[in-house]
């Protein structure tokens, strides 16, 4: 019987953050995928992922290109403690707890989404999956498993400029259309008044 010993970590087999950086950034660059195929893809770990589309969505945005795929740009970058959750139950499903989705529904004002109140502003159920629709045919999605993703996910954002993020963005690349579009749909729903007392 052979038995295989397992080394000893040691201190300096640890990746460095700016290996995991590296990393991340490298993976987070390749090729973006559709999210049909991507959400069986996602794993259940902890990470980073990237939003891409082509320069006709969203046009009056900057975005860096992907290196893999030109006619792709980045709009997005977060983190997440699980990939396919975050990705299949916030981003794909609930405007309540996506940001991504808020922001997109703010900036997509010809499809005239329409908003309600439950606990926050909301989109309708109908449009809820008329906007995952238009994610699914226009928004392609690149990851990178990361124990840790909250300490380097700063340094990404530094480095890629997502144009639809704004926490975490240099003040210069902070996109007053993106700010406006969130202002916009926040403002669009508001907590139904009280019935006046007798």
């Amino acid at each position: 019987m052979v038995s295989k010993i397992i080394p000893e970590r040691r201190h300096d087999d640890v990746p460095t953050d700016e290996v995991r950086v590296d990393e991340a950034l490298r993976l987070l660059c390749g090729v973006p995928v559709e999210l049909n195929a991507a959400v069986k893809r996602l794993s259940r770990g902890s990470g980073v992922y990237a939003w891409w589309a082509a320069p006709s969505v969203l046009p009056d945005l900057p975005g860096l290109p992907n290196e893999n795929v030109p006619s792709l740009r980045l709009l997005y970058l977060g983190r997440a403690t699980s990939l396919r959750g975050r990705i299949l139950r916030n981003h794909l499903r609930r405007s309540g707890s996506s940001t991504l989705r808020r922001t997109l529904a703010g900036l997509l004002v010809s499809e005239r989404y329409r908003t309600t109140w439950t606990d926050g502003v909301v989109l309708v159920s109908e449009d809820e999956a008329r906007l995952t629709t238009w994610m699914h045919t226009h928004l392609r999605l690149t990851w990178a498993q990361d124990p840790e993703p909250a300490t380097i996910e700063t340094e990404l954002v530094r480095r890629m400029h997502p144009p639809l993020n704004v926490h975490g963005v240099d003040p210069e690349h902070i996109q007053p259309a993106v700010v406006a579009a969130k202002n916009s749909y926040n403002a669009s729903s508001r907590p139904a008044d009280p019935p006046p007392t007798l």
